[in-house]
């Protein structure tokens, strides 16, 4: 037997406390929504109208993550990763060109961060990607026992909430200016 049913009950939660956690910021209150809005259109990377329409389609989909690895089974499983891998990596790129073009737009990834848009974000979202891709594979293996499914569920949302969390996290280690 492998061991990556146990890294699959992790990444399930992990990838799943990110996207609801990303899916209800944006939705906990009209001001939190709008200004995810104003985040996809500080972006520009889409016309400025469509900003409005685009970000309920990625709530939508962010939910839609978390409703997939909620189900028990490998096949939905493999779904969610799936569309959470196709998520990460388009956020990724997203950033990437958003970055490099000098934009300071704040992430609002998960509702409230006023965080630029930064390398971190473009790391974060690529690691998600790759946890996809190991949850992915994990799924189509063996069912792990409940004791190590319990280990790993805890794990997943141990890392889940740190990866919530990094923004802060990034902000901590940051060295602290003072005034000349």
């Amino acid at each position: 037997m492998n061991r990556l049913e146990y890294i699959a009950v992790a990444s399930r939660f992990l990838v799943g406390v990110v996207f609801v956690v990303a899916a209800f910021g944006k939705l906990a209150g009209a001001a939190n929504f709008e200004a995810f809005v104003q985040s996809v259109r500080g972006l520009r990377l889409l016309p400025p109208g469509w900003a409005t329409a685009v970000a309920p389609v990625i709530i939508g989909a962010e939910l839609t993550v978390v409703a997939l690895l909620a189900i028990p089974y490998s096949d939905t499983a493999v779904a969610g990763f799936g569309l959470s891998a196709a998520l990460s990596t388009v956020f990724a790129i997203a950033i990437a060109a958003a970055v490099r073009r000098g934009v300071t737009a704040p992430c609002r990834c998960f509702g409230a961060s006023r965080a630029p848009l930064g390398q971190v974000h473009i790391a974060r979202n690529a690691l998600l990607t790759a946890v996809s891709a190991l949850g992915a594979i994990g799924s189509i293996g063996d069912t792990p026992t409940l004791a190590g499914a319990a280990v790993a569920a805890f794990a997943g949302l141990v890392l889940g909430a740190l990866t919530v969390a990094l923004d802060d996290l990034v902000n901590l280690f940051r060295p602290v200016r003072t005034p000349s």
